[in-house]
């Protein structure tokens, strides 16, 4: 079997349920050693969007409805609107598979594991959902992930950039103190899974910050002047604080980038 035909069954898959099992089996596959990543076999093709169910329905940002966690009904929201992303990020990993052979071997490894680590986030949310009372889709949501995914299709490198290391890294610096608060209101359930995800995020966001640099070096750029012209010329509007900056160092940021996106998040 080759990979990149694998990554893309993955992609095209619209039950959430087959897109984890495929995703799950796809990586064992490849961590057996039976997967080909011979690229010459399929060429890629431009995926306006991925295999996903009917629901939930997608509107915009502004569009979504504000609860507190104080309600069953505010907790399954919100737990909802992290499985939305975890299922979106189990698309981008696949894409980053589908899309970008021309890298390293290490670049699929990275990928593949995380789309095996998303697809298991998104599991222990659906079920944590279940015991609610509520399931995937029963909430509106947003695209901005897989929105930001076609803006980067044409470049690894800016893959890299806008997604891990700015809307997948937005993710450490706001479940933190959501954990605050579901420990507050004594959901020590929830809390375990945001924990978990949390831990692996950092791993995540490390590999987009080591991919984004090697693309970097690949085409003589210097990383943190690209860095700051990306965000500046697609996703200024995605930098808000505050930022964990114990876990962006962690995940592959240094203090000069720490303060640039510090200061871009207090401009107007």
């Amino acid at each position: 079997m080759n990979l990149f035909d694998v990554a893309r069954a993955c992609l095209d898959a619209v039950d959430p349920a087959e897109k984890v099992a495929l995703t799950q089996q796809a990586a064992a596959d490849f961590r057996a050693g039976h997967l080909s990543n011979l690229a010459a076999e399929s060429p890629v093709e431009s995926i306006c969007a991925p295999g996903r169910p009917g629901r939930p329905l997608l509107v915009a940002p502004r569009d979504l409805s504000k609860r507190g966690l104080g309600s069953i009904e505010g907790r399954a929201a919100f737990l909802h609107a992290i499985a939305h992303i975890e299922f979106n990020a189990i698309n981008l990993a696949w894409d980053a598979v589908y899309r970008f052979r021309d890298l390293p071997d290490d670049f699929q490894r990275d990928w593949v594991g995380v789309a095996d680590d998303e697809a298991r986030h998104f599991c222990l949310l659906s079920r944590r959902l279940r015991q609610l009372g509520y399931a995937y889709g029963d909430f509106p949501a947003h695209n901005g992930l897989w929105d930001m995914a076609e803006k980067t299709a044409h470049s690894c490198l800016a893959r890299m950039a806008l997604v891990p290391r700015v809307l997948e890294a937005r993710g450490l610096d706001v479940t933190p103190p959501m954990i605050a608060k579901l420990r507050a209101i004594g959901d020590h359930e929830s809390v375990a899974i945001l924990e978990l995800i949390l831990r692996e995020e950092v791993a995540h966001v490390a590999a987009g910050s080591r991919w984004f640099v090697w693309c970097c070096e690949r085409d003589g750029l210097p990383p943190r002047t690209t860095f700051a012209a990306l965000i500046d010329g697609v996703a200024k509007g995605s930098i808000r604080g505050p930022f964990n900056r114990d876990a962006r160092l962690a995940a592959g940021f240094d203090e000069a980038e720490l303060r640039m996106i510090e200061n871009l998040a207090a401009l107007p």
